[in-house]
């Protein structure tokens, strides 16, 4: 076949599916293809799923033919033969699930999250897992029990993190979409060094079930695409009310394609001075003032802003997300699953298996968590930075009332260099800076492309909306990607 199926959108692939241009089979075939010749320069996956994927692609073949025959095409499910991967983070019944780690071992998850079997009840075929900074504890992939996962833009640079291995298998065209998950930036600052598009929903947006927890209070789920419009097709399907999870918000899920082309004449975007610090790369500055001047061009209205306490989100995400994590954790200790470090007493099964089965960021943050939260120090550390989180989301409730979107950098350099940041750990939390306040506020955002630094490098820009407005994230990103080229340029691999 001439045409080379990993280039096509998402639609692009239904319509040629539909058309009998090719079948799921080729469609998976061909993607397999491209990660067995690109995995070892990029090592995106943990666990490849070809047996189980090729059997669901058969028979999404023959659902094909079935539909074609009894004339019902528009009865097939949205997704039927699309191939997506998942982070290692995320359940999916009878496939190993080690979120990055060694203190999991081979455990295999006995059901399915509900946001990923909503996409395979749509007709998605799951490829594989991807990799993951180790319990989504990282803003590199580089703290995975296996290994690094490389920037196909660069392989001498990281991919972001946690979500990494699903960022670069959608950049390098692994898979033409990919399941991610967002607990301080997770999705988005991978999406701006990978030059994809990544949207985290709003809390509770998404159900959680099935989500491995780091930070429960600041976990989500959501996406890699090319596009915008790709993004809204999988939100629709995985959003909604889950009776599994108690977080997830009982309100109705809009179609996130309709008004999406309609521009952004009219649209408000505020502009938050404190985003635009002293040590950004100018490279990123630049870029990101002519996005926002684009979207000037376009007709939105810019509104400079200000989100005072955003200086503080850091320290305030640092105090609270390893709290939780440390509570979350507690659970890996060799007893009802995973990994079992020893045949001793149970003290020393618990020291062993937590000592050798956890890595050292994971480590570190269950430390910082178990102090902010022991006795004498809870209302030092803990509590205040719930206070000042509160502060944090009535900032954005402030400028929510005269904007409809915030743009702001994503990350304040372009993807660093493995290694770079290993001894430096401050360093490494920097990096999700501009990421965290979306989590801490429980409003939704959104990363894509919107240009390249003299590497060569993606540049990504983020919009952030009222919560449960992520229709208006995809309307404006739809107007951009509409009037602009850079979601459309891939790396040379």
């Amino acid at each position: 076949m001439s045409t080379d199926l990993t280039r096509l959108s998402i639609f692009e692939m239904q319509a040629g599916l539909r058309a009998g241009a090719f079948s799921c089979s080729e469609l998976l075939e061909a993607h397999l293809l491209r990660i067995h010749a690109l995995e070892p320069r990029i090592h995106a996956f943990i666990t490849l799923a070809e047996e189980s994927a090729r059997a669901e692609a058969q028979k999404a073949d023959a659902r094909l033919g079935e539909a074609r025959k009894s004339d019902q095409m528009d009865q097939l499910p949205t997704l039927l033969g699309i191939p997506i991967a998942v982070k290692d983070l995320i359940t999916v019944k009878d496939m190993r699930c080690s979120c990055g780690s060694n203190v999991l071992g081979e455990w295999i998850a006995p059901f399915t999250a509900t946001a990923v079997q909503r996409l395979v009840d749509a007709g998605a075929i799951i490829i594989g897992k991807t990799n993951t900074d180790e319990f989504a504890m990282g803003s590199s992939t580089e703290t995975s029990a296996f290994g690094p996962t490389f920037n196909p833009w660069d392989t001498s640079r990281v991919p972001g993190g946690s979500s990494g291995g699903s960022a670069a298998a959608v950049a390098a065209r692994m898979v033409p979409a990919a399941i991610g998950s967002d607990t301080g930036g997770s999705i988005r600052q991978p999406a701006a060094f990978c030059g994809v598009t990544g949207i985290k929903p709003s809390y509770g947006r998404v159900s959680r079930y099935g989500l491995v927890a780091y930070g429960s209070s600041l976990d989500s789920m959501g996406s890699f695409t090319r596009t915008a419009a790709e993004s809204a097709l999988l939100l629709g399907i995985m959003a909604g009310l889950d009776k599994m999870d108690s977080t997830s918000a009982d309100r109705p899920v809009p179609n996130y394609h309709k008004g999406m082309s309609e521009g952004v004449r009219g649209l408000r975007i505020g502009v938050p001075r404190e985003y635009f610090i002293d040590g950004i790369q100018s490279e990123i500055k630049t870029t990101i003032k002519a996005a926002i001047e684009t979207y000037r061009e376009l007709g939105a209205e810019i509104v400079e802003i200000s989100l005072p306490h955003t200086k503080y989100a850091l320290p305030v995400y640092y105090l609270i997300a390893p709290a939780e994590a440390s509570a979350n954790l507690a659970r890996y200790d060799g007893v009802r699953f995973g990994a079992r470090q020893s045949t001793g007493s149970m003290v020393e099964m618990f020291f062993d298996t937590r000592g050798q089965g956890f890595g050292p960021e994971v480590k570190r943050r269950i430390m910082l968590g178990t102090y902010a939260l022991s006795a004498g120090y809870y209302d030092a550390y803990y509590g205040q930075a719930q206070k000042v989180r509160t502060l944090i989301k009535q900032d954005f409730e402030k400028a929510f009332e005269t904007v409809d979107v915030i743009a702001c950098p994503v990350t304040p350099t372009t993807a660093f260099k493995i290694g770079e940041h290993g001894d430096d750990p401050l360093a490494m939390y920097l990096e999700d800076v501009f990421t965290l306040p979306a989590n801490l506020a429980g409003v939704p955002g959104i990363a894509y492309p919107v240009g390249l630094d003299s590497n060569n490098l993606p540049i990504g820009m983020q919009l952030m909306g009222k919560p449960f407005q992520e229709e208006t994230l995809f309307r404006a990103v739809q107007a951009y990607q509409s009037n602009t080229k850079f979601h459309l340029q891939s790396a040379n691999l």
